[in-house]
């Protein structure tokens, strides 16, 4: 698709960009194996914001008073509507140096409370995920998003280093985007289920340019259906994307462009092994496409490894996400992204966060005007999650 021609990068600049990623992508590795264990009994403030969290996350309850004091936990049962108190205490036994819950009842004589000294017998009931019915404009998502894939809508600004490439050397990418969630409520079948919209752009600088001018942005909108029971989510969606090239890029080529533009669905499934570690995978089609002999179907599937310990006052937490697509337009070849890093956030606000990542890409390119052409980039990025 390029017409200009560049020389190729020095080998040993190569080499050396190669070796600075691994050194960096070691130390990461090196802290998820080394990294000092939490503190045995967290103080009462960590122990309070991550009650409120796991119920705001959980049950989808909204901002829930939560006090810790000496390691009494203490919940206004007023402020939990319809959800089943042992499943609140079953959710939150589990948090360290707690070793009472309390949850006080209106009108109550004494608070209803369970002691966390001897091993709680509550079973798992169908709906533990129950929130308040109808609820527009909840917090938090029921699927949650995908780290490693390239086109996920967020908010990010990243540096990419593309390797043996005839065109680009340094480029700057960007995406504006987010999923906004408009109603929730109860399954029929157990679980939550949610709609909403879900839109992003997604563009790609030349920084070598004088102007840094802009190649290729995408827009990128869709309607999710998402639910979640338990440890378990889907995501179904319908979605609509279109590519353009910058003018300045135009410009200073001359070419045929593309009018890539189409329609279609697609599915995933993801299920949380544990706290830290996720799998995910699904597939899509696209029923309306410009130009009309694109070939429709799709795979997607990967990996996501949080690890279980966190460090500067357990905000900080190492991280790693895999994402491997198949695209039958381009003779089903997998795409891969990987990206490490350290992800941000705070325990009353779950659903923020903010990560720095080490980025690679190796595959045909996620660049609409592009896509039939095959990319290899390093890099380092930043994302918001909101």
């Amino acid at each position: 698709m390029y017409l200009l021609s560049r020389s190729d990068i020095a080998p040993k600049y190569h080499c050396r960009v190669a070796c600075l990623f691994a050194l960096l992508c070691a130390w990461l590795a090196a802290v998820f194996c080394l990294a000092p264990a939490p503190l045995a009994a967290a103080d009462d403030r960590f122990a309070a914001g991550y009650a409120t969290a796991i119920l705001e996350r959980e049950f989808s309850l909204k901002a829930p008073r939560v006090t810790v004091s000496n390691g009494i936990m203490t919940v206004r049962g007023d402020e939990l509507g319809s959800v089943k108190r042992d499943q609140v205490l079953k959710a939150l036994s589990g948090i360290q140096g707690v070793v009472r819950i309390e949850i006080i009842e209106p009108g109550a004589q004494a608070p209803a409370a369970v002691s966390l000294s001897e091993p709680q017998q509550a079973e798992a009931q169908p709906g533990d995920e129950a929130a308040e019915m109808g609820e527009l404009f909840p917090r938090g998502r029921l699927f949650a998003p995908l780290i490693a894939d390239p086109r996920w809508p967020r908010f990010s600004a990243a540096y990419h280093y593309y390797i043996d490439d005839d065109e680009l050397d340094n480029v700057g990418a960007t995406s504006f985007g987010e999923t906004l969630v408009f109603y929730r409520d109860e399954s029929p079948v157990g679980g939550l289920w949610e709609i909403g919209i879900q839109a992003g752009v997604f563009a790609i600088f030349d920084l070598d340019a004088e102007s840094k001018d802009l190649i290729n942005a995408d827009y990128w909108v869709g309607i999710p259906l998402s639910y979640r029971y338990k440890d378990f989510s889907a995501l179904l969606r319908l979605f609509h994307q279109s590519s353009h090239l910058g003018d300045e890029f135009l410009l200073r080529n001359r070419l045929n462009r593309v009018n890539l533009s189409y329609e279609g669905t697609d599915l995933k499934l993801s299920y949380d092994i544990s706290d830290d570690l996720r799998l995910y995978a699904g597939g899509g089609y696209i029923f309306r496409k410009e130009p009309p002999d694109l070939k429709p179907w799709s795979v997607q599937y990967g990996v996501e490894l949080r690890s279980p310990r966190t460090f500067l006052s357990r905000t900080t937490r190492p991280l790693f996400a895999a994402d491997f697509k198949n695209w039958e337009e381009n003779d089903w070849n997998t795409d891969v992204s990987v990206r490490l890093g350290l992800e941000f956030e705070r325990p009353t606000t779950v659903s923020r966060r903010f990560q720095i990542m080490l980025e690679y890409f190796n595959g045909s390119s996620p660049n609409g005007q592009f896509y039939n052409r095959t990319i290899k980039y390093m890099g380092l990025g930043a994302h918001f999650y909101f």
